[in-house]
């Protein structure tokens, strides 16, 4: 590549990267403003910088701030910060939430995973025939609906918990239980999935399963022990060269999951997993983290997910029914199923209610696997869209339900009880 070119790429990525900053920023403060969480304001950012707005209205400034020459480059920016960001998932998964209540929030998290998979697929039925993607079978097309119908976006659920002061009532203990069963079993169905994706035939997806098999053994065996004793050593403290020790680590495991054909992604979820909890250094690892990748990565993720989302493909009634059917049939499967779940192990209503609202939050988790199934070939660009606005849909209902069930005078009450 000629040098002029590479200058000329160079300039537009930093043009591109100062205006999705500054538009995710302005909308994710204006979306707090409005007592919905930040998140959602800068993934609605990234929609109204593709072609569902900037595009639509002034498409030739769009294509030049976004051509397609550069598009490559943007990507891998946003493979980068979602890497670092379910690393960051992975070390706010603690196991020890799993012992403390594990019975309850495996019975109400197995539900609320079963029905929302069940009532995917169901519909996917349906949707395959004309909306599948270019790789996908019967099979895997309905195996990736159910997992994306049936995912809760853990961080999500946490910071409304934070802004709402339920964090340290029942609920809040609850949910965050049920969130991580959740990510547990959702990223496990997905990963499921993505072995289908990569291998053709039965054969070939056994051979991806073992080869996921025997990375989860070495993570757990062997790289979980070597960092218990660089914790150890480190004493909740995270230096450069220990940053530096858990950066290549880090690499290291998305890449294998990446060459195994399930996506870097799941390397850097379990990689945060194993990372020992205890002493402080998992919350010092993440607070070194976090800041770069949430405001500077995370935001370049957003907008690449905005460029592929054409909202402009939904013209007609009929695709616009199927939009209310898919965030019908989320809210049915995941609020419904944790409701009757939560209820049978002896939940009153409205903690019920309130637990089903919450894990029925997608969010970021949402897009993370509706970004995998597109580049998999799994789901076309109409489905796409559809999940995104379900994921904006249903992730906006959290914050005004709770804010009904849940009063002020009523969190002080379940706080000090």
């Amino acid at each position: 590549m000629p040098a002029a070119e590479i200058d000329h790429l160079l300039a537009v990525l930093l043009l591109q990267i100062a205006v999705i900053i500054a538009v995710a920023r302005v909308l994710g403060l204006a979306f707090r403003a409005l007592r919905q969480p930040q998140v959602i304001g800068e993934v609605v950012a990234g929609i109204l910088l593709g072609p569902s707005l900037f595009g639509w209205l002034a498409p030739a400034p769009a294509a030049a701030l976004f051509p397609a020459s550069a598009m490559p480059f943007l990507k891998l920016l946003s493979e980068v910060g979602i890497i670092l960001f379910m690393f960051l998932i992975g070390l706010e998964l603690d196991p020890a939430l799993l012992r403390q209540r594990g019975r309850v929030a495996a019975v109400i998290s197995l539900t609320g995973i079963a029905l929302p998979f069940a009532l995917g697929a169901w519909v996917a039925v349906a949707l395959y025939p004309a909306h599948a993607g270019p790789s996908a079978t019967a099979a895997g097309f309905s195996l990736f609906l159910g997992a994306a119908m049936a995912i809760t976006a853990f961080p999500v659920l946490a910071r409304i918990l934070m802004e709402r002061g339920l964090l340290r009532t029942r609920l809040g203990a609850l949910a965050l239980t049920c969130a991580a069963v959740d990510d547990v079993a959702g990223w496990t169905l997905l990963s499921l999935v993505a072995a289908v994706g990569a291998a053709r035939g039965g054969i070939g997806v056994a051979g991806v399963l073992a080869q996921v098999a025997l990375y989860a053994a070495a993570m757990l065996g062997v790289v979980r022990p070597l960092l218990a004793r660089l914790a150890a050593r480190a004493v909740g403290r995270v230096t450069p060269n220990v940053l530096a020790a858990m950066l290549v680590l880090l690499m290291l495991s998305a890449l294998a999951t990446q060459s195994i054909g399930i996506h870097a992604l799941f390397g850097a979820f379990l990689f945060g997993v194993v990372v020992p909890k205890r002493d402080g250094f998992a919350r010092a690892l993440g607070a070194t983290v976090e800041d770069f990748a949430t405001v500077f990565l995370l935001p370049l993720y957003f907008a690449y997910t905005g460029l592929r989302t054409q909202i402009g493909l939904l013209d007609g009634p009929g695709e616009w029914a199927l939009v209310a059917l898919l965030i019908a049939v989320a809210v049915a499967g995941k609020l419904g199923g944790t409701l009757i779940a939560s209820r049978l192990v002896g939940l009153g209503w409205r903690d019920a209610a309130g637990l089903g609202v919450l894990v029925n939050t997608r969010g970021l988790m949402e897009l993370i696997i509706l970004n995998l199934g597109l580049d998999l070939g799994l789901i076309g660009p109409e489905v796409f869209a559809m999940m995104v606005l379900m994921a904006i849909a249903t992730t906006m209902m959290a914050a005004p339900v709770l804010a009904w069930l849940y009063p002020p005078a009523s969190r002080e009450a379940d706080a000090a009880r």
